[in-house]
Parts: C-alpha cells; sequence; structure tokens
C-alpha cells in the first residue's frame, strides 16, 4: 500500500512538474527565436505578431497530438478492423456486419441495451429532478444531497460489488446475507439468485447505475432550479397554483433544455454500459450488452479482431448523433459560447 501511495504521488509530482516545465520552457524558446525586448522598429511587432500566432498552439499543440494518438487512429483502425476476418489480416467487406445483425446473441444484446436506455435515463433524471426539488425545501437538504451524490464518486466495479452483497444468495438452510433476500425472507417469502433470473436482472443490474448517476442529475438540475426567477414563482402562488401546479407548469419548463441534456448524458453513458454487467454476471442469464458482447470478442475465446471491431463500431455510431445534439444542446444553454 505505502509503495503504491508513493508510486502515485511521484506520478502526479512528474506529471505535474512536466507540464509546467513544457509550457514554461516552451515560452521561454519562443521569446528567445522571436524577441520582442531588445529589438527596435517593425522587426519587434513581427516578432509579436509571430508569437501571437504560434503561442496558442504550444498551449492546444500537446493536446491535439495525444487526442490524435488515443482517439482518432483508434477509432479509424476500429473502422478498418470491422472489414477484416478474425486475425484483422484479409479483408472481409460487410461480412462482420452481416454476421452481427444475424446474430441471436447480438440482437439479445441490443434488447438489452433498449431496456436500459427506456429505464435508466429516465428513472436517473426523474429522481434526481425530484430529490433536487424535495432537498431545497428541508434544513437538512445539503446533507441529503451530499449523501446522494456519494455513490457519483465509487467506481462502477465498486458499486457492483456493494451490490453484490445486497442480491448475495446462500444456499436453502444457510443464514442470507444478502439484504434483499433477508427482506424476502423476513416477509415470509423465498430467497433467490436475483441475477440470474433472465429478462430480471436487467433491472437489477440497472438499479446499480440509477443508485450512481442519480446524484449527477440531482445536482445539474438542482442547479438549473435555482436559476428559476423568484418572481415567477410568487406569481404563481398568487394566482392560486398549488404546489404541484407549480412544479409541473412552471418549473420543469423553464428548465426543459437542462432536463434534456442530463437525460442525454446519461443515454451516452448507458449506451457505453460495461463494467457493471462484467462485473455482475459477466453476461451470463441473458443480460449481455454491447460493449461487454464487444470485449468477449475481441479478447476472449482466442479474439475475433473483426467481430469485436464490428460492434465497437455500431456503439460509435450509436453514440454519435446523441453526443452531437448534446453538444448542441449545452451550447445553446450556454449562449453559444
Amino acid at each position: 500500500m505505502a509503495g503504491q501511495i508513493v508510486s502515485a504521488i511521484l506520478v502526479i509530482f512528474i506529471g505535474v512538474g512536466g507540464c509546467v516545465a513544457y509550457f514554461w520552457g516552451a515560452n521561454k524558446l519562443l521569446d528567445v527565436i522571436f524577441p520582442s525586448r531588445g529589438v527596435k522598429g517593425g522587426a519587434a511587432i513581427d516578432n509579436l505578431r509571430r508569437q501571437g500566432v504560434i503561442r496558442p498552439w504550444l498551449f492546444i499543440g500537446p493536446a491535439l497530438i495525444i487526442l490524435t494518438v488515443y482517439l482518432i487512429y483508434p477509432v479509424v483502425q476500429t473502422l478498418i478492423l470491422s472489414f477484416q476476418d478474425r486475425a484483422g489480416e484479409n479483408f472481409v467487406g460487410l461480412a462482420n456486419y452481416s454476421w452481427a445483425f444475424g446474430d441471436r446473441e447480438f440482437r439479445n444484446s441490443i434488447f438489452n441495451n433498449l431496456l436500459w436506455l427506456l429505464v435508466v435515463p429516465a428513472a436517473c433524471t426523474f429522481l434526481g429532478l425530484i430529490i433536487a426539488v424535495l432537498t431545497d425545501k428541508i434544513w437538512w437538504g445539503t446533507i441529503a444531497k451530499s449523501l446522494i451524490f456519494l455513490p457519483l464518486a465509487i467506481s462502477f466495479v465498486g458499486a457492483s460489488v456493494i451490490w453484490k452483497f445486497v442480491y448475495e444468495y446462500r444456499g436453502e438452510g444457510q443464514t442470507q446475507i444478502g439484504i434483499l433476500n433477508s427482506i424476502v425472507q423476513f416477509f415470509g417469502g423465498d430467497p433467490q439468485v436475483w441475477i440470474s433470473l433472465p429478462f430480471w436482472n436487467n433491472f437489477f443490474l440497472m438499479v446499480i447505475l440509477i443508485w450512481i448517476q442519480t446524484g449527477f442529475a440531482m445536482v445539474i438540475l438542482s442547479s438549473a432550479l435555482r436559476g428559476i426567477p423568484e418572481e415567477t414563482l410568487e406569481a404563481a402562488v398568487i394566482d392560486g397554483a398549488n404546489p404541484f401546479q407549480i412544479f409541473w407548469k412552471i418549473m420543469v419548463p423553464q428548465i426543459w433544455g437542462t432536463i434534456a441534456v442530463v437525460w442525454t448524458t446519461i443515454t451516452i453513458l448507458v449506451l457505453k454500459v460495461f463494467d457493471i454487467v462484467l462485473t455482475m454476471t459477466n453476461g451470463q442469464w441473458n443480460s449481455q450488452v454491447l460493449a461487454n458482447l464487444m470485449f468477449d470478442w475481441m479478447f476472449r475465446g482466442g479474439g475475433d479482431f473483426g467481430r469485436g471491431a464490428t460492434i465497437a463500431i455500431i456503439i460509435m455510431l450509436a453514440v454519435l448523433p446523441i453526443m452531437i445534439w448534446n453538444i448542441r444542446q449545452a451550447n445553446k444553454e450556454t449562449g453559444g459560447h
């Protein structure tokens, strides 16, 4: 443990120190190559102009290089692999895409992803909105928000391990340590292996992501609610509107843009969901999703680069239009800045 902590501190020190050294050194070098001091006449103005053109690239240049190496190149390479065979050596055209839409497991993954898309963004957004409204009305609202937001700090794998104890099942005659089975047993029901129930296990897995992401939705929507003019709410009260009418007819319409952004952000996350399924069921019992299926084809069973890359491209194509819409909506919310 101590060695890991020391390693983490060293990485932070070297990373931050390296960035500071780079920007300081790059700016110094630029001043040496195109000096503006000690130079007279038009040469000083020309050098300042050159510095103004080059200096921004000193800051965004490393980011563009990293983006190209770790994002753009992998996307292009994955697209090429999707048209190749298992070993990624021979061109097979659209054979992998034809296989994907004809494969039963792929269709089951699509169905499960659609279930996640229908339930998780709606549940997170709805719960986040309700909690944001309610916690603004109570004196201990800040404490409640902190507790609800806390799961967001936990990794998906860590959250899955926690929920494994919630759904834990022990054999017949043994003491049930899983919270859910203990409750069921207390009320006279029979304990179940909840995550092995086909179809329904998808919803048990969704609960984990809802538990994590509700805090995110709550924080964003709470900020939006505080931006509603108090005069509007006071006028509604004077006109005789009840709390329910104020909520649905005044508050929700005024933050609809923020609700849409939260919804689509969580939708993008759901399309890429992987860790929870891998940790809880590994795609067994008809709980497979696209990202987990891609991992299986790409890295397991000998690896099939063509089919794994094909599923990755399909996930990207599903995410891309939602992401573009989300960015445009966010730009509208900020006035295009």
